[in-house]
């Protein structure tokens, strides 16, 4: 159903580790699974990216939450089968528990040798996995608007999809070690609130002119009012492992824009605050996941995060319930209470003696539950 004079369509891009099952190991395959993926229902849906041992899959433009349900699980289940054509399988999670980015392979792509040309160790140790949401606004003013009040709630969706515990074999002691390493890379974080479309073209344009860019698309911010599509796209989130939790965290980016989108049309906007004190939320959100106590900044004091899920899902609901997706809301609370891939990934571990090989294991098999 539409809201006012916007659709709030979707459109949601997935990272998927490319695993041999038999050594629990990374495996370079994705030339391979695109040229296979170009022969069946994936087509054109199916990307490489920078390491040869990831795969991207996109949707289509969705209507709403059914159509992205459908495109998603048609994919999973595809490229579980073009893996194991090749005696691999895919898994997601925003790190690999143990495989070292020293021996991935890069992908031969013009692109991808640029980046690691400019960034170097940098691009090479990027071996992270995400979940990229976007959300249709036509209006690139009203789009700018969205962006600035959604970085508030940036911190929240992050601690709903925490997927990387470990890195290089070992318990990090943070539920999402990807939003750290993803740190090291410029132009990422929290971006800066922008005032008007002109003052971020001008931004842009400027790092185009003294050669720091070449395009917009190396603007990695956590969420940014995208360049070229119209769209409002969130890209803080670690890959959930499980379908229903991807679901549920767009369920609610979408539901967070429709809202923000409803009160600025009625000349309401949510409070602006620092970014310094968003990213303050940020760490604490990467560091312990659902179990965090974020700072409520309207209140100037710290809440536990099960609290601030249901003041969340509340502040959304009108949304929610005007596009149908009030059941998808109710899985965002189950997340917040029971936890994410990350509790599940370190519980399998504890429980296994430190088997770290049962914990690839473990995601091979949650990421093709339900599938």
């Amino acid at each position: 159903m539409s809201l006012f004079d916007n659709d709030f369509t979707l459109g949601v891009e997935e990272e998927y580790q490319i695993v041999d099952p038999e050594t629990r190991e990374l495996k370079s395959y994705i030339s391979k699974l695109i040229e296979e993926g170009s022969h069946s229902i994936l087509r054109e849906r199916v990307r490489s990216e920078m390491h040869q041992s990831m795969v991207e899959v996109g949707t289509g433009i969705c209507r709403d939450l059914e159509g992205v349900r459908s495109e998603l699980t048609e994919m999973r289940g595809d490229l579980d089968r073009l893996a194991r054509n090749g005696g691999l399988r895919i898994a997601a999670a925003s790190t690999h528990p143990f495989s070292d980015w020293q021996n991935q392979n890069i992908t031969d792509t013009v692109r991808y040798h640029e980046i690691v040309e400019d960034l170097q160790d940098i691009a090479r140790a990027n071996l992270i996995f995400g979940l990229h949401v976007h959300v249709g606004i036509a209006d690139k003013q009203v789009a700018l608007a969205i962006t600035n009040q959604l970085r508030y709630f940036l911190p929240h969706i992050l601690c709903l999809t925490c997927s990387s515990p470990f890195w290089l074999g070992r318990k990090t002691g943070l539920m999402s070690f990807r939003s750290q390493v993803f740190k090291r890379f410029p132009r990422t974080g929290i971006p800066d609130e922008f005032e008007s479309v002109e003052q971020l073209k001008n931004f842009i344009h400027l790092l185009i002119k003294t050669n720091c860019i070449d395009n917009g698309k190396k603007i990695w911010w956590d969420v940014r009012t995208h360049w070229r599509f119209d769209t409002v796209e969130v890209r803080i989130s670690d890959m959930p492992t499980h379908l229903e939790d991807t679901l549920a965290v767009v369920a609610l980016i979408q539901a967070l824009v429709a809202q923000l989108y409803s009160m600025y049309k009625r000349n309401i906007t949510w409070r602006s605050y620092p970014r310094s004190l968003i990213e303050e939320n940020k760490w604490r959100a990467s560091r312990y996941g659902t179990d965090a106590k974020l700072i409520d900044l309207g209140l100037g004091e710290e809440k536990p995060f099960t609290e601030l899920a249901h003041e969340l899902v509340e502040f959304v609901s009108d949304a929610a319930e005007a596009l149908g997706t009030v059941n998808y809301l109710e899985h965002v609370l189950e997340i917040a209470h029971n936890g994410t891939s990350a509790h599940r990934q370190l519980e399998v571990f504890d429980r296994s003696g430190g088997d770290i090989n049962a914990v690839v294991d473990w995601l091979i098999e949650e990421t093709m539950r339900g599938i």
